[in-house]
């Protein structure tokens, strides 16, 4: 008999049981949320609750490059022979001012869990309840992990340079879920393959020969470059890319110049490019070089003034991949324990993520589900009217929390009874 069918009436018994308390620290950790790399106070919290839970916990796992400690947190269960299963939430906030207008809002001026990180570890802690009072009907090793620093997408590389694969069980499986506004309460997302894009962040300085505003003829002006260096971007990917080869090229950030008539020795500019596969976003980073100097060249900048294009080796991310199988095993079983009607097929995002970097390039097969996060009624409103509803990183968005800790609770729950089938 399936280990889910078993243990069904178990899970929403436990799951019942659960809620109340769950509830009430999913809307404290919205209330209280820490950005990356400062999520001490969060982190704490994590790990006193695993450790209530049963979990041999393990706190500070992770070491930044700059030789700093980061906030990551390991709580390990052991239950006889078996698999090892890595369960992953994310700990960080966003620098963003919340205007949900929630009794429960956030208490930190500038910071809001805006991606639904509340809602991933209060789901992850639940989970980590239940499958503690269901030891008899699993039996293999759970590993939980509480990962800093997402958002800047150098917490998951902070924890493997620490040695984590060493310190603890290797897994077999890594297994996660992100919420979606585009999915109602209640239901999740299955993607097979290609989840998530690359991201990568670059540095362009469009360097000139600055001078009086009254005299452009006497100066080589970058801001008349770097404006047209942002819209030949906008060719790289329409017109230099394959169509069957989805990436995006981003200006985040421009900056140049002191006063209205000055014009300055250089300007500015963040970008990010994402895309799935690996020689597409090498070939943009040189299209990338190859247009900015070609812009300077046209406007007879010196070779010693040609653009500084710079490549982040730190916050760049490889595209997050769902293990085929995996994702073609754990499917049904999230039908049979949240109805088939509530499983979606759901498609590929430009968005990044770090999580895939435990899955070390393919050796361990890794999942990431999305749980729905939208109310039906505002989500149907949204589709016939074509309203957007806030979307993550918004300052506006929420999710429905109760139905959705729930949710996410049963499913994970459920896929790792089936990985670690007693």
């Amino acid at each position: 008999m399936s280990p889910l069918v078993f243990a069904g009436a178990d899970i929403e018994a436990l799951v019942n049981q659960q809620e109340p308390s769950l509830l009430a620290i999913y809307k404290d950790l919205h209330e209280h949320p820490e950005l990356s790399q400062h999520e001490e106070k969060t982190s704490a919290f994590m790990a006193r609750e695993l450790r209530e839970a049963g979990y041999t916990v393990t706190e500070h796992v992770g070491r930044y490059p700059d030789g700093s400690a980061a906030f990551g947190v390991v709580g390990v269960l052991k239950n006889g022979d078996g698999p090892v299963v890595l369960v992953r939430t994310e700990l960080d906030a966003l620098p963003v001012e919340e205007k949900t207008g929630l009794p429960y809002a956030s208490r930190n001026p500038g910071v809001m869990h805006a991606c639904g990180h509340d809602l991933h570890m209060t789901s992850l802690l639940g989970t980590a309840r239940v499958l503690a009072e269901l030891k008899d009907r699993w039996s293999g090793t759970l590993l939980i992990v509480a990962q800093p620093a997402e958002e800047t997408i150098g917490g998951a590389k902070a924890m493997l340079a620490d040695g984590m694969y060493s310190r603890f069980p290797k897994p077999n499986f890594a297994i996660a879920l992100h919420d979606t506004p585009g999915l109602a309460v209640g239901q999740v997302g299955v993607t097979a393959g290609p989840l998530l894009a690359s991201s990568t962040s670059v540095d362009v300085i469009i360097r000139g020969l600055g001078g009086h505003g009254a005299h452009p003829e006497a100066t080589k002006d970058p801001i008349v470059m770097a404006a047209e260096f942002v819209m030949a971007l906008q060719t790289i990917v329409s017109r230099q890319i394959s169509p069957q080869d989805p990436a995006v090229v981003t200006v985040g950030s421009i900056h140049g110049g002191t006063k209205h008539n000055i014009i300055p020795d250089e300007v500015k500019l963040q970008l990010t490019v994402r895309a799935f596969r690996e020689e597409v976003r090498k070939k943009i980073l040189a299209d990338i070089d190859r247009t900015a100097r070609g812009i300077a060249l046209a406007g007879g900048v010196p070779e010693d003034r040609a653009p500084i294009v710079t490549v982040s080796t730190t916050e760049a991310v490889p595209a997050t991949m769902n293990d085929p199988q995996l994702a073609a095993r754990l499917k049904p079983v999230f039908a049979a324990a949240l109805g088939a009607a509530n499983v979606v097929e759901a498609g590929p995002e430009m968005a990044s993520e770090d999580f895939g970097l435990f899955g070390l390039d393919g050796q361990i097969p890794v999942f990431m589900f999305r749980l729905g996060a939208s109310d039906p009624a505002r989500l149907a409103e949204s589709v016939r009217t074509g309203v957007p509803l806030p979307s993550l990183h918004s300052s506006l968005f929420y999710p429905v929390p109760e139905p959705a800790i729930r949710t996410g609770v049963t499913a994970t729950v459920a896929a790792v009874l089936d990985l670690l089938h007693k």
